[in-house]
């Protein structure tokens, strides 16, 4: 069992509160990833729970044991850095094998070992290398490695992709997430990089200014944000003002200044408040797709302002009554005029009716 609890953390440098009565569990065998803009608080945390940085207030335990104050080499934590940190004179055996002599365990239990962590990376041919012979994605699977060797109770990765090129970047999403699943090693993930978050997650926490503005399931967080900042944080996402005018259960009505009912889906508001739609342009039907089906919900005439064209879609900016909105098409059949006027159709399974975090709305 290895389970990490975070209690009202709180961390200042100076003036600026980096964290704020954080509040944080990660359970056994969890793969949870700390995601934000930069200065939101998610490293500070990270480095809080390695023992690099003081807690000035709140508590860390680990399987129920308080670790607070203890030193970081006691902590029976493995830490992997954004810069792989790698010993350049040793090879890939010694670098994982540097730990275990240490430990004064005998060489034929490091050789096998060593041999069994590179296999769980599939890194084992490549024992007698040095980092400098590696690729990056190569280097990235030794820090891994070499953190995990020593068997830590929890597993610590610091925007551990963020130095690779993109095509490598993908897929060592998916190589982490293969090894999570292979090991069950409870793991707190640091990244900024949205996509990153959802492949490799069993949850996310989105923080902001040192607070936690939502956590759960990728797919919670992606299709359900309950606030603004999340919704805009997680991919594209045009905002319409209005106010709630009906609720029944988690399905909303939110009224435009000019008129427009939108049918969507919230959770913590109340009728008369101030909200806003948080409309993705990959759920918005256009033209004959828009009026195939038999409900009227959601269903409005807007004029085409602008129209791109990237090759894999036809990326449109429509005007619905005051607001401007985007939809994205794929395998189109038809291009849409500048100035045209269309059918469309917003998923009302798929608009999320939020709270605005600009107006003063605390985090949850």
């Amino acid at each position: 069992m290895a389970e990490l609890v975070l209690k009202d953390l709180v961390i200042k440098y100076g003036k600026v509160t980096a964290l704020d009565k954080l509040n944080l569990t990660i359970k056994d065998g969890e793969l949870v990833t700390l995601l934000g803009p930069s200065g939101c608080g998610k490293t500070t945390t990270l480095r809080s729970v390695s023992g690099f940085l003081p807690v000035q207030e709140g508590e860390i335990f680990l399987n129920g044991k308080r670790i607070t104050d203890i030193a970081p080499e006691k902590r029976g934590i493995g830490l992997v850095f954004q810069n792989y940190a790698l010993w350049p004179h040793m090879t890939v055996f010694k670098n994982l094998a540097f730990g275990l002599e240490l430990r004064k365990m005998p060489a034929e239990e490091i050789k096998r070992k060593v041999a069994a962590v590179l296999a769980s990376v599939k890194m084992e041919e490549y024992a007698d290398r040095f980092p400098r012979q590696l690729s990056g994605g190569q280097q990235q699977r030794v820090a891994l490695a070499r953190a995990i060797i020593l068997e830590p109770d929890i597993l610590l990765l610091d925007e551990p992709l963020s130095n690779l090129d993109a095509l490598l970047r993908e897929q060592m999403r998916f190589e982490i997430a293969a090894i999570h699943s292979r090991l069950g090693i409870t793991t707190m993930y640091v990244t900024h990089d949205q996509t990153e978050a959802m492949v490799i997650s069993d949850r996310i926490v989105v923080m902001r200014n040192g607070r936690v503005m939502q956590e759960g399931k990728p797919e919670d967080i992606y299709m359900r944000p309950q606030n603004k900042f999340v919704a805009g944080f997680m991919g594209t996402t045009c905002f319409v003002k209005g106010v709630v005018a009906q609720l029944d259960g988690e399905r909303c009505v939110l009224r435009t200044d000019d008129g427009i009912e939108l049918y969507g889906i919230a959770t913590g508001l109340n009728v008369g408040q101030n909200a806003l739609a948080a409309i993705r342009p990959e759920y918005i039907l256009l033209g004959s797709r828009a009026v195939a089906g038999s409900a009227e919900v959601n269903r409005f005439r807007a004029q085409v302002d602008r129209s791109n064209f990237t090759g894999e879609l036809f990326d449109y900016q429509l005007r619905l009554g005051n607001n401007f909105i985007r939809a994205k098409e794929y395998e189109a059949k038809t291009v849409y005029e500048l100035g045209q006027t269309i059918d469309i159709k917003i998923d009302e399974e798929r608009l999320p009716i939020v709270y605005d975090t600009d107006s003063g709305a605390t985090a949850v």
